[in-house]
């Protein structure tokens, strides 16, 4: 029974896990309240998942301030980027709605298309700023050009991400793990990604604890 509650147990350990789980996706929460600060703050959380709940690396507070503050201006902007687009896009798309005809019928389906691509784009946008020191229209063209060429991978991504905002909508108290679990479920094969651009990349500010 004592060995139960070691702190070196399995099973103290899962415990360890979880609270760190549902602690960063608290954080996630609470930073995100103001809205524009939603691309910092899952910057944050995709850095502190991998590097402490996967890799056992720091800790989770100071992992995710370190992320959110240093990502700050980068994110923010890329996340009013993508508001913004979307909000366009979204609008432009109810236009069409109300339009008949083959012309109309075109219009939809092209916009429907940027939509996804924006949907799948967005899901490597922060894990890539995360990683890598580029200014904001480099990250946006890796983050297309790596969704598209990693297209086995950027699919069941997608469906992980939507199927978690599903959930959330059927059970809202899952909002206090989801943020994490879903990064950490996506962070699988996104991490086998980046570190193929990781390991040929110049950049000296990356870490050593990403090629493990």
């Amino acid at each position: 029974m004592n060995n139960l509650f070691n702190l070196d147990s399995g099973v103290m350990g899962a415990l360890s896990k979880l609270a760190d789980i549902a602690i960063v996706s608290v954080l996630w929460l609470v930073f995100s309240l103001p809205i524009v600060t939603i691309g910092a703050s899952t910057t944050a959380l995709y850095y502190t998942c991998v590097k402490v709940i996967r890799r056992g690396r720091s800790y989770v507070w100071q992992s995710f301030w370190k992320s959110f503050k240093e990502n700050f201006g980068e994110a923010t902007i890329l996340w009013l980027f993508i508001l913004g687009f979307s909000s366009v896009l979204g609008l432009n798309i109810h236009f069409t709605l109300q339009m008949t005809g083959t012309f109309g019928g075109i219009l939809r389906g092209v916009y429907f298309l940027m939509g996804i691509l924006l949907i799948i784009a967005t899901i490597y946008i922060f894990p890539v700023l995360s990683r890598f020191s580029m200014n904001k229209s480099s990250i946006i063209k890796m983050a297309f050009l790596l969704s598209i060429k990693h297209l086995p991978f950027t699919l069941p991504m997608t469906v992980i991400v939507i199927g978690m905002v599903v959930l959330n909508y059927i059970i809202p108290v899952l909002i206090f793990v989801s943020p994490a679990v879903t990064i950490l479920l996506c962070s699988l094969p996104m991490e086998r990604i980046l570190k193929l651009y990781i390991e040929s990349s110049e950049d000296e500010t990356i870490d050593e604890w990403y090629l493990e």
